[in-house]
This record gives C-alpha cells, structure tokens and sequence, in this order.
C-alpha cells in the first residue's frame, strides 16, 4: 500500500493520541471528516493500523527493575529460533524481544518486580534448554527517551 503525505499525517496523529475524536484528527490533517475517515478506515483495512492501545506506566504499580538483555543463541538454525521466540512470547515479564544482526541474536526488554525476580526469569530460560549461549543484562537507570511512534516521518 502506498502512503501519501495526508495517510503519514493520519498516522503521526493517532501516534501522538489514539484517543482523539474523528472530528479532531480531521482538522489535524486538514481533510473533511468524511474524507478523513474513509482514509482512517482504509489504513485499518489494509492493515497499516492494527489496533489501538493504551500506555500504562509500571512504576504506578509499584517500584520495577528495567533490564535489558543481550542474548546469543548456541546454534543459529531456524528451529533453534523458533525454539527460543516461542519461549519467550510465553514470558509475561518480557515486554518486548528484538532479533538482531551483528553479534547478538536478540535483544530483550524485562520488566520485574526486582533483581531476584529477573534472576528467577533468567534460570527458568536457562533450564528450558532454549539454546542461550550467552547473556549480558544491562539495568536500566533511567529511562530518557521512551516512545512507541513508528510513522516515517513527514
């Protein structure tokens, strides 16, 4: 599918706020709302907006440990992969998992309770036999830059 500038308006829109009204993205972008929401549906339909979520901030549920973890597989076969993605979708405290070129296989992003919780993550990965060569953990200090906008920009 092919964006124009008014799609990749739509889209930065909607980044910025999910939440905001037809009528408002409309004037945004500078289209007609009827305009505007036959584009809206079309990026839907498409599949170029999979859906709409809401972001929740983990230190109102009480103090959390960000880790980051660097993970090298033993072998690099697509079974082998498979193997260890599947694992990991099955790992709440997981909240994103990145394959990577250039030395490391994956990157991971843990959200946990403390550093005994993310050891406890670790050892269970570890006994699964999911093929982890090595593993570096990063703790994560501050956060300086958080963002899930993906639009290209205009």
């Amino acid at each position: 599918m092919k964006l124009d500038k008014i799609d990749l308006k739509i889209l930065a829109a909607l980044q910025i706020d999910g939440r905001m009204t037809k009528l408002r993205l409309a004037e945004a972008v500078n289209l007609s709302p009827t305009a505007c929401w036959e584009r809206l549906s079309r990026l839907e339909k498409s599949g170029v907006i999979t859906g709409y979520t809401a972001r929740i901030n983990p230190e109102k549920f009480g103090r959390r440990t960000t880790v980051l973890v660097e993970i090298m597989l033993k072998s690099h076969q697509q079974a082998d992969f498979q193997r260890f993605e599947t694992a990991i979708m099955k790992e709440p405290s997981i909240i994103s998992c990145d394959a990577t070129g250039g030395g490391v296989d994956y990157i991971l992003k843990v959200a946990a309770d403390d550093i005994d919780a993310y050891q406890r993550l670790i050892d269970r990965l570890l006994t699964q036999e999911l093929g982890i060569d090595r593993y570096f953990t990063y703790i994560v200090t501050k956060s300086v830059k958080a963002s899930d906008l993906t639009a290209p920009s205009l």
